[in-house]
């Protein structure tokens, strides 16, 4: 795989500046949840009456979570990429609701789900981003987390000693998701830095990936799958090369 760029950068013509901050999507680029979530809500919803199979779940999650998040339901939360810690319950309570839609009160369901992935113990951290970012921590960048999840997320990660003492830059907290401008911005002005300083690394090639890109920071694609949406030269295939990839401008 070709990590480095040619000798200039072939959208402007000259090399991108060496990172001064790398930050991290959370979800599909650091951490993954254990079990998956298919499991865990079929596991769920079996006690409280639901009799969707797995695959079932599956499908219907993806489908939701995938509707919600694109903001196709104008007048509910999450529209117009704005947020809040409200919005986010109500957006996951609707999500479980139509998960299962043969259970009459979703309620209990939806609050068992909610307090089950705010534990640390249900995720797992990818082997490559782990390995990746302690010799990145230990060339001494400065790493950080920007990620369209909710304060839960500070829980999570303390549980990991790797990322216990990141800064956290979080969707709920600031006020929009990405891939919002403002989102970008918000981070920017925290960290003191300008957008060509700071590389996002995430596993979404539109709030990620092309989101950054148009804020005017550096990004790059984590693309453990093989699929398309980014540059040869933005999309890395295992995370243990990112340092090889920084290195490359630096």
């Amino acid at each position: 795989m070709r990590i480095a760029r040619s000798a200039a950068d072939r959208r402007g013509g000259f090399m991108c500046p060496c990172p001064q901050a790398i930050l991290f999507d959370a979800v599909g680029t650091l951490l993954f949840p254990h079990p998956p979530v298919a499991e865990v809500y079929f596991r769920a919803g079996q006690r409280f009456g639901s009799r969707r199979t797995r695959d079932q779940i599956e499908l219907r999650f993806r489908r939701a979570l995938k509707r919600h998040a694109a903001g196709s339901n104008a007048q509910g939360p999450w529209r117009n990429n704005a947020t809040s810690e409200a919005d986010e319950r109500r957006c996951w309570a609707a999500i479980v609701a139509e998960v299962f839609d043969d259970v009459a009160d979703t309620g209990p369901l939806f609050e068992q789900l909610w307090q089950h992935f705010a534990q640390p113990e249900h995720w797992r951290l990818f082997d490559d981003a782990a390995e990746a970012c302690e010799r990145l921590a230990n060339s001494g960048f400065r790493l950080a987390i920007a990620s369209n999840f909710d304060s839960r997320l500070r829980r999570v990660c303390r549980g990991f000693e790797l990322l216990a003492d990141w800064p956290l830059f979080i969707s709920s907290e600031i006020g929009v998701r990405k891939p919002s401008p403002e989102f970008f911005r918000c981070v920017a002005a925290a960290l003191g830095l300008p957008g060509n300083r700071l590389l996002l690394v995430g596993d979404d090639v539109e709030n990620d990936y092309r989101a950054a890109r148009r804020a005017g920071w550096q990004a790059l694609l984590i693309d453990r799958t093989s699929t398309t949406g980014a540059e040869q030269d933005d999309r890395l295939h295992d995370l243990r090369d990112l340092p090889q990839w920084v290195d490359s401008r630096c």
